[in-house]
């Protein structure tokens, strides 16, 4: 609950509800309509009340970021923890990633974003290697070579977020697709592309 206290806020843990707040306005309008007016204005605190835990709309950003790298390492995680093999579960990760993209308008666009990539930023830059990491241990086990491996990765990834993307943007809502099966085309996808990479 906020209180105005003489002009001060209180919140129990304003950053959380600044980083929570952040996430529901770029899945409800896209990473375009994020600001930190908005973010103050939808959290009920006053315009510069974000700036006393975050100095600038960027690290504002990175703390998003990084919100979006855990959530969606642990997404993948639990996608390739219910597979029993290297193919399954590799796919199942990348569909996981289009879902979870669908659902938030979040993803590698967010976690790359301008200005995300200096040492100041560590929390994020440690989300993105849990999340990475994952896949390119996968990845590597598949593949022939480790550039082969790398590779793979990055087509999976392409792959993962064009699907989500083409959702987002009306592509295949016109055809009718709906979220489930965009998913499933996500994961046959990157089955196809894993098995021509798959060590013979």
């Amino acid at each position: 609950m906020i209180h105005d206290m003489g002009g001060k806020y209180h919140h129990g843990d304003l950053r959380a509800e600044l980083v929570r707040v952040s996430l529901d306005l770029i899945a409800e309008q896209g990473l375009g309509a994020f600001s930190v007016a908005e973010v103050a204005r939808r959290a009920k605190v006053s315009p510069g009340a974000p700036y006393r835990h975050f100095p600038d709309k960027e690290s504002l950003l990175a703390a998003i970021a990084a919100k979006v790298a855990c959530q969606l390492a642990d997404r993948v995680h639990d996608a390739i923890e219910a597979e029993s093999e290297p193919v399954a579960a590799l796919a199942a990760a990348a569909g996981a990633y289009t879902k979870y993209l669908i659902e938030r308008r979040a993803g590698m666009n967010i976690i790359y974003s301008d200005g995300l990539q200096g040492p100041e930023h560590a929390a994020l830059h440690e989300q993105t290697r849990r999340l990475t990491d994952q896949f390119v241990m996968l990845c590597l086990t598949i593949a022939d070579r480790p550039e082969d491996g790398l590779e793979l990765m990055e087509q999976l990834f392409t792959q993962a977020h064009g699907y989500g993307t083409f959702y987002l943007d009306g592509v295949f809502t016109k055809q009718g697709y709906s979220t489930e099966v965009v998913v499933r085309k996500s994961v046959e996808a990157a089955r196809a592309a894993i098995e021509g990479r798959t060590k013979m």
